[in-house]
């Protein structure tokens, strides 16, 4: 069962302003103002933190990332790397003195391998001339492993030449012979795959790894995360598909010795992935996390330990009802600590390693990935929806932070955020759901807003309590609306019950979720009922399709990249549930009862229909298919298509221009503000 959230994060109704200056709000212009924090890396002697910080200019409509040094006591932050330029995945050497990263700099074709010293004055220095580029950098011992997609047989002046002319082929034909062909944003090229390799921090020859094995890294996608390198460099594990079937690939954990010819599947049984494999500091345990449901992304993870010695496993969170994701070994090989996604809030939790019993460490707010030095330094990124990122140091006993950087102070000192707080109604058959409720800045209940409904894609993830830049409910609120973000039925972190809960049917359950959060604001003296509108993507755009089909409450709807024909999704890179229950062809009812199309005949709402061309997750297709249908029945609609954009809106001034949109459009329909 669900465990309701029990505390409020926020004065629930605080007085109105007083008559002065009104400060700014969150505007779109805002959120592009702000500098964004990454995931830190800690030395190993907890002497340096690196963060990746990536800064945008709206004119020049791009953004760059620096790598910045902290001190642990907070007394520095200074960049390490050049303005101008993109710097990625941060690591340190053994020792702590050298830092290792990606960059694409001079004459780079592709991202390349920099070295940069921390203990004396120096300039960062290629490593590496990898044709094809590197990502998922390791570094152990004297050695840095990397992750590079090759064209197999071929060395690296071939590669060089084939890249080349692949580049100035006049034919701009793809083709393909089996799946994938397709992940997110990009097409896969079926005649490169990815390996992993090494070379001497000194530099000199690049050594294959996994190609020995005659085995590859998973086809659509691949990061530092793919495999990991034991302290001793003797073994290597990394995920592979477990069979030759492309179509539902089975990603399992393979074990190698380095430099033999021979990789072992060590999770032949398990249908499901096994992934994320980090041994131990003390090389003795391979740990790595395991879901069991074929076809279902959402299950939980659990975490299971490898013993190298005697080759066995155990699942030591077989009890706890989350799933394991973003951890890290203790310095002293006896726990875990991780960002485990806890009823709506991404927690810093402590794992023991023995007995399987799992703490939490923080409450409130949001957690990334956290990093620890052998001093037992903890450090992550922490934000909230009224403060974006922000570099943290973590008390693991009692989950105090002390905050490191000084980045957005000056952007965000007049900048009125609004309030929030967590709510719990009930939805469909009466169970509680949990809701995030965002009041506007100035809120005054004694007056009424309208609602802005806002449903969450996925479906199988939650919204959790951190900032957001493509849907920022305070941003919404800032336009004169109190927003909310139900955590309907589907959503993660919650329980495995609740979140496999609406597998087949991704309507029904939901869909009652959102009617009743609507319904439960109508109670509210606060709200004008008469005044509310709803959007939502990806799956939240399904649902809101879902909606427009049927009897609800909403004045106008948003509607971006929709999955809004079940059938048609056939196009995407991934299929949604053709592997657990069946395709179309097999199980027609699943797909007839669930796609939105099928109620097109109901359709009647104002709808903003949005989409991008490089979206292959849902193809473009369907958000023109629901634009035809609303225009050939004559319902008041817009599209608005982004031949640059994918299943997100990532470049600033495209993002400027979809919020203006979706405020011009709701407040034509919802007229905003107090009355």
């Amino acid at each position: 069962m669900r465990k309701l959230l029990a505390w409020t994060l926020c004065l629930l109704f605080p007085l109105a302003h007083a008559a002065t200056e009104p400060n700014k709000t969150l505007s779109v212009d805002v959120l592009w103002q702000l500098d964004r924090i990454g995931t830190p890396s800690i030395s190993s002697n907890g002497e340096y933190i690196v963060a990746p910080v990536t800064k945008y200019d709206v004119e020049e409509d791009k953004g760059a990332t620096q790598l910045w040094l902290f001190a642990k006591d907070g007394s520095e932050q200074r960049p390490l790397t050049s303005e101008g330029l993109r710097a990625s995945e941060p690591v340190f050497s053994p020792d702590g003195n050298t830092l290792a990263f990606i960059s694409k700099r001079h004459k780079d074709d592709a991202g390349q391998i920099y070295l940069l010293p921390l203990d004396r004055a120096g300039e960062a220095q290629r490593l590496t001339q990898v044709p094809g580029g590197v990502k998922g950098i390791k570094w152990v011992g004297d050695n840095l492993y990397f992750i590079s997609r090759i064209y197999p047989g071929k060395n690296w002046d071939e590669m060089k030449d084939q890249l080349k002319a692949d580049k100035d082929n006049k034919v701009s034909a793809h083709q393909w012979n089996a799946l994938p062909y397709s992940h997110f944003d990009h097409w896969i090229d079926e005649d490169r795959s990815a390996h992993v390799f090494r070379i001497s921090a000194k530099g000199g020859e690049i050594e294959p790894i996994t190609q020995n094995f005659g085995r590859e890294l998973p086809r659509s996608s691949q990061s530092a995360g793919s495999y990991d390198i034991d302290p001793s460099e003797k073994w290597i594990a990394f995920n592979s598909n477990g069979w030759d079937n492309q179509v539902d690939a089975k990603i399992d954990l393979f074990l190698g010795e380095i430099g033999s010819k021979e990789a072992k599947n060590i999770t032949p049984d398990n249908q499901a992935p096994d992934g994320s494999p980090q041994f131990s500091p003390n090389g003795k345990t391979l740990a790595f996390t395991r879901q069991l449901i074929h076809g279902f992304y959402g299950d939980t993870a659990n975490l299971v330990l490898y013993d190298m010695a005697k080759g066995s496993e155990r699942i030591i969170t077989t009890d706890w009802d989350r799933s394991v994701a973003r951890f890290v070994w203790t310095p002293d090989s006896k726990g875990f600590y991780a960002a485990i996604d806890d009823e709506a809030t991404r927690r810093i939790y402590a794992i023991d390693a023995g007995n399987g019993k799992v703490r939490a460490i923080t409450k409130a707010t949001n957690f990334g990935k956290p990093d620890v030095a052998k001093d037992g330094t903890l450090v992550a990124a922490n934000d909230s929806f009224l403060y974006p990122a922000r570099l943290v140091t973590i008390n693991p006993r009692n989950g105090k932070t002390k905050r490191l950087d000084t980045f957005n102070d000056e952007v965000l000192a007049d900048v009125d955020m609004g309030t929030y707080e967590s709510v719990t109604y009930k939805g469909y058959n009466d169970q509680d759901i949990q809701m995030w409720v965002h009041y506007p800045p100035g809120f005054d209940k004694s007056k009424k807003y309208p609602l802005m409904m806002l449903i969450h894609g996925g479906p199988h993830n939650a919204i959790s309590d951190g900032f957001h830049y493509r849907w920022n409910a305070q941003t919404f609120a800032s336009w004169g609306y109190v927003t909310a973000w139900p955590n309907f039925h589907g959503s993660s972190s919650f329980g495995q019950e609740f979140t496999d809960s609406i597998n087949p049917d991704w309507k029904n359950k939901s869909l009652e979720d959102v009617l009743k959060a609507a319904d439960w604001f109508k109670q509210q003296d606060y709200i004008d009922s008469e005044r509310m509108v709803a959007g939502g993507a990806s799956y939240g755009g399904y649902l809101t399709s879902i909606i427009l089909g049927q009897e609800h409450p909403f004045n106008a709807l948003l509607i971006h990249a929709a999955v809004y024909n079940m059938y048609s999704q056939m196009a995407s890179d991934f299929s949604v549930h053709g592997t657990r229950f069946g395709q179309y062809w097999d199980k027609p009812e699943i797909y007839k009862s669930i796609s939105p199309h099928y109620f097109a005949e109901n359709f009647n709402t104002p709808t903003l229909v949005i989409h991008g061309q490089l979206d292959y997750r849902v193809p473009v297709g369907q958000g023109f298919e629901l634009f035809r249908t609303l225009q050939s029945r004559g319902v008041e609609s817009r599209m608005i298509y982004f031949p640059d954009e994918n299943h997100w809106i990532m470049k600033p001034n495209n993002s400027i221009y979809w919020y203006n949109q979706v405020e011009d459009w709701m407040t034509r329909f919802a007229e905003p503000g107090a009355k």
